[in-house]
């Protein structure tokens, strides 16, 4: 047999792992990049190097919930039924500022929201259940209520105590992240490192995304899917273009790219073709091959290696199959470089809302759309889910998983899904309804 023919042997002699396995291998190589300091307000969407322990209890002061007046509760205790008791006002604090004199039995001192609680004083009455008055020439607060102790007071160290784990090491950063480093006086934050992906598109057939159609040829919208796609997982996505199926052009591309990045994407040209060059240029090194085929539909040719110490994936052309190879198998190395603690989607449990019928001997990932109807959660399968078929994408937020014992499901059947990140796009038709 020549090598021709080995080639060509081999295409048809492939081992399929299944996802979970497949995942497992290819994740295991997906090794924690280095990490760098970043300002506080370019930190959104990063994950944390390590943890952050609150370095003074928050709030760092009694501070008074309301505007009022700061006294000691035991002096309101002494009050009978509808009694006025007269309390000298011996303060006025407003926020930011730092009381002046300690509160005493019979005082009180004028305080604003949010300003520090004077020393001596447990509790703050609102100034709506106040009186006052002058009497030579010292103004006077009356108190007709008793007061509980701590009433209308945050006490020292409320929300946090110092030492105390605020946010762990691998949290994505987010809004209220953002808000609790603010307020503990943290400008820069360690982060790990964006990992730099390498993407390029195999073909003949394709066209860049300006040039005019023509017959037999087909656009490229797979590579700027892939670029959006690796941005959202928090990568920093390079584009290398489309090349056509030449495997010494793929072989030379290929390697710069594993060279420069950290992680390498490649779509089109793993399936058995005469010209599925991308699938030929990884069985030149078999030993390097982690998978090149899984029992998943759509996208079962997707293909994995290790070179150099550097990832490839080699992701199937056909959109639909692109789409899904990247959120089962892209998408974890992307986040498991960030330090993520969930690389993988998340699982979630649905009522499904229309019959679907397609059985198949792998286990199947459907594009569907969720909405929520009276508390319930519902998946829907997308009108076209073949794997060719890419307008289906866009209404698409998660996956329905389909095993393969399944012989077809009926609506109203208990389905395991997949999330895609983002928000549910079904409830935006449900407004519109």
């Amino acid at each position: 047999m020549n090598s021709r023919e080995e080639v060509t042997h081999s295409k048809f002699h492939r081992k399929a792992l299944q996802v979970k396995e497949a995942q497992s291998r290819i994740i295991e190589y997906a090794k924690v990049l280095d990490t760098e300091e970043v300002p506080l307000y370019q930190s959104p969407g990063r994950y944390l190097a390590e943890p952050v322990y609150a370095p003074h209890p928050f709030p760092a002061f009694n501070r008074s919930g309301m505007d009022g007046y700061a006294l000691i509760a035991a002096d309101t205790e002494v009050m009978n039924e509808g009694d006025l008791i007269w309390l000298d006002i011996v303060d006025n604090i407003p926020c930011g500022a730092v009381p002046a004199v300690d509160i005493r039995r019979g005082t009180a001192a004028r305080i604003m929201t949010g300003a520090q609680v004077p020393q001596g004083a447990d509790t703050v009455v609102m100034l709506e259940a106040t009186e006052s008055r002058e009497v030579d020439g010292l103004l006077q607060v009356g108190i007709r209520k008793l007061h509980k102790a701590g009433r209308n007071v945050t006490p020292i160290g409320f929300e946090l105590r110092e030492g105390e784990l605020v946010l762990p090491a691998g949290r994505m950063i987010k809004a209220g992240d953002i808000a609790v480093l603010a307020a503990f006086g943290i400008p820069f934050v360690k982060v790990i490192r964006r990992p730099k992906v390498g993407i390029f598109a195999t073909g003949t057939e394709l066209l860049e995304v300006h040039e005019p159609l023509v017959p037999g040829k087909i656009r490229n919208s797979n590579s700027p899917m892939l670029e959006a796609l690796v941005r959202e997982s928090g990568g920093d996505p390079v584009m290398l273009g489309a090349i056509v199926d030449d495997i010494e052009l793929a072989r030379s591309k290929v390697q710069m790219a594993l060279e420069s990045y950290d992680l390498v994407i490649t779509t089109g040209g793993v399936s058995v073709g005469d010209y599925d060059i991308m699938g030929d240029l990884i069985r030149e090194n078999s030993g390097d091959m982690l998978f090149n085929k899984v029992t998943m539909r759509p996208g079962s040719v997707t293909t994995a290696a290790v070179r150099g110490g550097t990832l490839l994936l080699a992701l199937s052309g056909n959109p639909g199959a692109c789409f899904v190879g990247f959120h089962l198998f892209a998408r974890p190395v992307i986040l498991q470089m960030q330090g993520a603690v969930q690389p993988f989607l998340p699982e979630w449990t649905a009522v499904l809302g229309a019959e679907y019928s397609k059985v198949n001997n792998y286990t199947r990932f459907v594009r569907s759309r969720l909405e929520i109807h009276e508390g319930r959660l519902y998946a829907y399968p997308v009108s076209i889910d073949e794997s060719s078929v890419m307008v289906t994408i866009k209404d698409s937020d998660c996956l329905i998983v389909v095993p393969p014992e399944e012989r077809g499901l009926s609506a109203g059947d208990s389905v395991k899904v997949l999330k895609l990140p983002g928000e549910i796009r079904g409830l935006e038709s449900m407004a519109g309804s």
